[in-house]
């Protein structure tokens, strides 16, 4: 490896974790506080209320990535501005766009690194901190989830539990149903088949039912049953996707396409996933462009903030985009490319004459 790339590498991955470590503080102490507010009411130990700050802390971090590299690409120019050292590669034949190549490079191995390693543990730091959050949630004692084998739903009503499974969901309706009810000691009250159930409200109505009770069999053209669930918290299910790692949003997916139930959310977070080292080179260019057209800007705070200010405008655009593919307005692949079509070509306009800046 040529020395100035060793050096130009050591620069960018100290400034990353410059800026990383800020940024972890950050949102730990942001996660701590949101935490506190939650158990306020609720006698815990602190050390509870600190490990779960800590295990919610990478997710938020890797949400954040884009605008980390942004950043980090901001602060390797200022310390190549601040020791001159960008006029000394000038002057040594080294171009401004050779730097940026680099820099892309080292942008696309951290977006691998973070789209395979670091989502990994993420993603199962997020799973558990859930798993552990649950038993204090109002809706602990409810669950719903999608196997291979359908749709589960465990139900808490009064002092009865209901356990539900259904092979696939048509618009409003549970299809190939069966439900047992348990008393509180789970003792088996009865079982009700059912191939529909209108799910549209809390109120379920269950459409040609066969109820068995204990050694008794009977008929309903139409039969009622209070619950916890309707249509809309159904499709909610797995609203939190950041605590599945890859392989598990794929088996999510497949699971989902075998109940009949929308993929769209699964999609975009695989895309999302897909498309982040891509993301993160193009954020370096935007920086490292962004840099060089404003590095006679003394004011370092100055600098900073041009690059936090289109944070937010990048960050709202893709947010707008993803919320439009989520709502079925435009495609899936639509709201993820538009976004990255969009920078590239504020990229491309912005490249000319970069080795004369």
């Amino acid at each position: 490896m040529k020395i100035y790339i060793r050096f130009l590498t050591v620069i960018f991955f100290k400034s990353l974790l410059y800026v990383l470590g800020i940024m972890f503080s950050l949102v730990f102490i942001l996660n701590y506080l949101g935490e506190l507010d939650y158990f306020q009411k609720i006698e815990i130990e602190t050390y509870f209320t600190l490990f779960l700050s800590l295990l919610n802390s990478p997710a938020m971090i890797f949400d954040m990535a884009p605008f980390i590299i942004l950043i980090t690409s901001q602060i390797f120019f200022v310390k190549l501005f601040n020791n001159n050292e960008l006029a000394t590669f000038k002057y040594s034949g080294l171009k401004n766009s050779e730097i940026i190549k680099i820099l892309m490079l080292l942008s696309f191995l951290t977006g691998i690194f973070t789209t395979t390693i670091f989502y990994y543990f993420s993603s199962n730091f997020k799973n558990l901190y859930l798993e552990l959050k649950s038993p204090f949630s109002n809706d602990g004692k409810y669950l719903a989830v999608v196997t291979q084998n359908g749709l589960w739903i465990r139900d808490r009503v009064g002092e009865k539990t209901l356990v539900i499974n259904s092979s696939k969901i048509d618009e409003k309706y549970l299809i190939g149903n069966f439900i047992t009810e348990f008393d509180g000691n789970y003792n088996v009250i009865k079982n009700i088949k059912s191939d529909k159930i209108d799910v549209s409200k809390k109120n379920w109505l269950i459409l040609d039912a066969k109820v068995y009770e204990k050694n008794n069999y009977s008929s309903f053209k139409t039969f009622s049953l209070n619950t916890n669930f309707d249509l809309k918290r159904i499709n909610s299910l797995y609203s939190n996707l950041s605590s599945l790692n890859l392989l598990g949003l794929l088996e999510l997916r497949n699971n989902y396409k075998k109940l009949n139930y929308s993929i769209i959310d699964v999609d975009l977070q695989i895309l999302k996933l897909l498309t982040l080292p891509v993301f993160l080179v193009l954020m370096c260019l935007f920086s490292s462009i962004l840099m060089l057209r404003i590095k006679h800007l003394s004011n370092t705070t100055l600098q900073i903030t041009f690059g936090l200010f289109f944070s937010v405008i990048i960050y709202y655009l893709n947010n707008f985009f993803n919320v439009l593919g989520s709502t079925e307005k435009i495609n899936v692949q639509l709201a993820i490319f538009i976004p990255l079509i969009v920078l590239s070509f504020i990229n491309f306009l912005m490249l000319n004459k970069i080795n004369e800046k």
